[in-house]
């Protein structure tokens, strides 16, 4: 008997992770910036452990600064895409390497969920992109920009997750080398 599983539920072959503008000075003033960094964290190296792809933006960063150096540290290359527009989806050279990496669902995480998050998953979407976007793992200056942009991701038909969610479904099953790795990292 063939296993069918809800479309919704994310599939190492099919997932990536997009980490937005996590940088010093857009960071230093986000609500709940310590749980955010804590949750891309868990994220980034849970991807790593299972060899999925991850895409890192910066806005402007010669006026916001870099990535935060907590992130920045997880990765052996630092090669973010630099951009000025507020859609990851109007940088060709990020379209390019989306395109590439085969990925039909997105992990979309990051800073600021209500203009970079928001846009760039609407634009995701029209493309024909599963978004997810765990709520845990994405941040605005107010709360109640965060909770508008995840709504209106929602009603768009973005998925709204949570970090701990995203990587169980990606690990399938426990007992391996894998889970025991990705159960450390969400203790």
């Amino acid at each position: 008997m063939e296993v069918v599983r809800h479309p919704s539920i994310l599939r190492r072959d099919q997932a990536m992770l997009l980490v937005v503008d996590v940088q010093e000075k857009l960071h230093a003033v986000m609500t709940h910036r310590e749980r955010v960094t804590a949750n891309l964290r868990r994220l980034i190296q849970g991807f790593q452990v299972l060899e999925l792809p991850i895409l890192v933006t910066e806005q402007y960063p010669r006026g916001l600064g870099p990535t935060v150096s907590e992130l920045r540290e997880l990765f052996e290359v630092w090669n973010p895409y630099e951009k000025l527009t507020f859609s990851c989806c109007l940088v060709p050279e990020l379209c390019g390497a989306i395109q590439e990496s085969g990925a039909t669902q997105i992990v979309l995480t990051g800073i600021e969920t209500h203009v970079c998050i928001l846009q760039t998953g609407l634009d995701l979407i029209q493309r024909g992109y599963q978004v997810h976007v765990p709520a845990d793992a994405v941040s605005s200056r107010k709360e109640l920009d965060w909770q508008m942009a995840l709504e209106r991701l929602r009603k768009a038909g973005a998925v709204i997750t949570v970090t701990e969610s995203a990587l169980f479904e990606l690990l399938v099953r426990a007992g391996t080398t894998e889970f025991k790795q990705i159960a450390t990292l969400v203790k």
